[in-house]
């Protein structure tokens, strides 16, 4: 029986090095990205199933009623959230999920899923996002501002996570997040679930 994989959920303030990050871990094949669902229309250049699953609302909302959303939200009159299935199914196979979501969805997931492994990606400090925010030259500094006081309170919910991970050097903060989920694969824990699992077949 092939083990089961980890789903690892992971949250970090704009401006953290949060994709980048994870572009890293997904050059691994033994990870798998769950594409969240959302009703709202595609940007230019968006791809439906690569940035998101593009469903009307009464597709969601039967999706909801039937169960099928491990998470969800509304934000802006749309509804954004995490398809069971697709998560489940690649769990089953083996592959280690990874699950890219703000804050809310991951207190929500918490309580759904206490299997899940939590990750939050802080900045150096305050000073240091501002930096990588106004570098990116594509926002004013209303924005820019908006951005930070966000970052404050997102910060806030970090302790909540099971890990944090300080970005200041992409390759250390690489180093540490596949630490981590070797941490994980190793852990009294998950050889628990294995031995469940095995004596359930």
């Amino acid at each position: 029986m092939k083990n089961r994989g980890l789903l690892i959920i992971v949250s970090a303030p704009s401006g953290c090095g949060k994709g980048t990050i994870l572009a890293e871990i997904l050059k691994d094949k033994a990870y798998h990205f769950s594409v969240s669902a959302t009703t709202r229309p595609p940007r230019e250049g968006e791809i439906d199933g690569v940035n998101y699953h593009f469903i009307s609302k009464a597709e969601f909302e039967d999706i909801i009623e039937k169960g099928g959303m491990l998470e969800y939200a509304t934000y802006c009159d749309n509804y954004y959230g995490t398809p069971k299935q697709q998560v489940e199914g690649m769990l089953d196979k083996g592959k280690n999920v990874l699950l890219e979501i703000e804050v809310q969805g991951a207190m929500q997931m918490r309580e759904i899923c206490p299997e899940g492994v939590l990750i939050f990606i802080n900045p150096p400090t305050i000073s240091e996002l501002q930096r990588r925010l106004k570098k990116r030259g594509t926002e004013s500094d209303e924005v820019i501002n908006a951005r930070i006081e966000q970052a404050r309170k997102e910060m806030k919910y970090a302790n909540e996570y099971d890990y944090i991970i300080v970005n200041d050097r992409l390759e250390k903060a690489i180093k540490d997040f596949k630490s981590i989920i070797r941490a994980e694969e190793l852990s009294t824990k998950k050889n628990k679930m294995k031995k469940t699992e095995a004596e359930s077949c």
